[in-house]
């Protein structure tokens, strides 16, 4: 069992045993950016939490947020990770729900190099008062 006998963990350290974030270096790097709050306030990565604090993670598109029950440094399994954790986060958004990535059809949208050359020949030829 990898249970913490003192009475706090950092946090990038705690969310990344407890399976929220894939790597250490994520969370620490997710705490530089903000994407981490213990009990409402932002959090450096070294940052003490205690069981009881609130933990809200930014992750992949989604806010998790979690209430610290079990102290933990090291990473531990998933079925172990979950007991050390409330997890009070909204359900994920349908997959219909989610934002759809408007797609551009294949030669709609911004020309390229051949088909701007191809345009200023017809401009050339086309129109009037543009012989040279």
């Amino acid at each position: 069992m990898a249970s913490a006998s003192e009475g706090s963990v950092r946090v990038d350290s705690w969310i990344w045993a407890v399976r929220l974030i894939k790597t250490r270096s994520l969370a620490a790097t997710a705490c530089r950016a903000g994407h981490v709050r213990v009990n409402g306030d932002r959090a450096k990565a070294a940052q003490a939490v205690r069981p009881g604090d609130e933990v809200r993670v930014w992750h992949a598109g989604r806010e998790r947020i979690v209430e610290v029950v079990k102290l933990v440094r090291k990473r531990v399994g998933a079925p172990e990770a979950v007991t050390c954790y409330a997890d009070n986060s909204p359900p994920p958004p349908a997959p219909l729900e989610a934002a759809v990535v408007p797609r551009r059809d294949r030669g709609a949208g911004r020309p390229t190099k051949r088909d701007r050359r191809e345009l200023d020949r017809l401009r050339r030829t086309a129109g009037p008062g543009t012989e040279r």
